[in-house]
């Protein structure tokens, strides 16, 4: 094969190769001010409703809100969902102080908005009961967290939970796609990054 041709099939063949674009990925400082803003929203939320709850109502009192669908019920829970596992509090404020940490731990990887996303709303939801547990009576270590939503059978939880449960679904869905925490896709092809 002549020179020519040779180009002329290295540059045929570049042509017939196809090229994904780079997705930009987001600047980390905008990833840290989606996970921080975002913990410290449920964090104060969560901890905001709660004192409305301790001071305007009392345990056991329950509201109408939109009736039959929703009330208030104030509870203090020992235990997990369902009141699972009450007499072991302080396995759930280790568990709770494990998860904090861990997710701390993993910022350095953090590349997807959508990740930032998620563990910003897990950090505040487990920071917020994390709270409730560490200093809300009885002791310390082993306070229990005030839950005060009611649905129809369903357990009573609190804004934290709902912000974990938010934050579950959505890396549930994340890992669905094959998205990773620094924001990898990968495919069949090639490796592309989610912003």
């Amino acid at each position: 094969m002549q020179p020519a041709e040779s180009a002329q099939a290295g540059s045929a063949q570049a042509e017939s190769t196809p090229t994904v674009p780079a997705v930009p990925r987001p600047r980390r400082a905008l990833l840290l001010a989606v996970f921080f803003g975002l913990a410290v929203f449920a964090y104060v939320f969560d901890q905001l409703t709660k004192l409305w709850v301790t001071g305007n109502m009392t345990e056991g009192e329950r509201i109408p809100v939109l009736p039959p669908l929703l009330h208030w019920y104030y509870i203090r829970n020992s235990g997990a969902a369902f009141s699972i596992g009450e007499n072991v509090t302080w396995v759930f404020t280790i568990i709770m102080t494990a998860v904090s940490i861990a997710i701390l731990l993993q910022l350095r990887k953090l590349g997807s908005v959508w990740w930032a996303l998620a563990l910003g709303l897990l950090l505040g939801g487990a920071l917020g009961n994390l709270t409730d547990r560490l200093f809300r009576e009885p002791s310390f270590a082993m306070g229990h967290v005030v839950d005060f939503i009611q649905l129809p059978n369903f357990a009573i939880f609190n804004i934290a939970d709902s912000a974990v449960v938010c934050s579950v679904v959505i890396i549930c869905l994340l890992t669905l796609r094959g998205i990773s925490l620094d924001g990898s896709h990968l495919t069949k092809d090639t490796v592309k990054h989610d912003s």
